[in-house]
């Protein structure tokens, strides 16, 4: 069964959701009002109605309450403008109380009914009594939120060792699973301190070429293997999987540097395997 959906995001960098469009005639850099499971909210439309199916729905889709208006674009704006002075009583409350925990942004729902305020801390914190004192103070329903440290990363910004702004933070609206089996197949330095993120994590960048250098694999022999060319048959000392070359190991000429093109011949196991269409 088909399902017609828009897509909305609510950060300038975040996921992306499917909604109801609800007959609206909605269409890209629309702003939207929605409900969701913070609230009512200010969405950003940044993909036109479309038909999809039952299985990429993930849960029930909610409808599109309205385009937004004049006034809910005032009232985005103002509790966009009353962030800072919100995280500066926040903080203030939670040096007040002593807790481990540290403060990463908050946000207020469209219709200013809950602050949300997130938070990164290392093991479980009791916050009770500083929801108490924040009710207080913005007299308003207050939700804390735990986030894991990519997350965390995500809300703070930064510059990565590449020395371009966090990909999280630029242009990642989600992130995907990365593995150190991933930085072993690019033949990286597997010393935490070269792979890791700010946010301790492995590198959300390894993912990028890993498909790459899973292809260009197929196509050259493994390190310690034997391969025949024009030298004869020679051993592989070296592998450099970008530029599909190997360094060979020759009976009378030394080490040599040969493109996988220019092998005639790759041992595999018991087996020979011709290359290029050599018999």
């Amino acid at each position: 069964m088909a399902n017609t959906v828009v897509g909305i995001r609510f950060k300038a960098v975040g996921k992306k959701y499917y909604f109801d469009p609800a007959g609206f005639d909605v269409t890209i850099n629309d702003r939207v009002v929605v409900e969701t499971v913070r609230g009512i909210e200010l969405g950003e439309v940044i993909e036109k109605v479309k038909e999809i199916s039952d299985s990429e729905v993930i849960s029930t889709l909610k409808p599109v309450i309205r385009k937004a208006t004049e006034k809910d674009l005032r009232n985005h704006k103002r509790n966009q403008d009353d962030i800072p002075k919100a995280l500066e009583k926040c903080s203030f409350n939670i040096k007040k109380h002593k807790l481990e925990m540290k403060l990463l942004g908050c946000e207020y729902t469209l219709d200013r009914t809950k602050l949300i305020i997130y938070f990164n801390a290392e093991g479980r914190v009791d916050f009770r009594d500083l929801v108490k004192d924040l009710a207080n103070e913005f007299k308003v329903r207050i939700e804390l939120r735990q986030v894991g440290t990519r997350d965390g990363a995500k809300f703070l910004g930064g510059i990565g060792p590449c020395g371009y702004l966090l990909c999280c933070n630029t242009f990642l609206g989600d992130f995907d699973t990365v593995s150190i089996k991933m930085a072993k197949n690019q033949n990286l330095s597997l010393n935490p301190v070269n792979i890791s993120g700010l946010c301790g994590k492995l590198l959300c960048c390894i993912r990028y070429e890993d498909e790459t250098y899973k292809e260009y694999r197929t196509e050259l022999p493994k390190m310690g293997s034997f391969v025949k060319s024009e030298y004869g048959r020679s051993k592989v000392i070296g592998v450099n999987i970008i530029n599909k070359s190997v360094r060979l190991l020759t009976n009378e000429d030394g080490i040599k540097s040969l493109g996988v093109e220019e092998l005639l011949e790759i041992e595999v196991y018991d087996k020979k395997v011709p290359v290029n269409g050599a018999e």
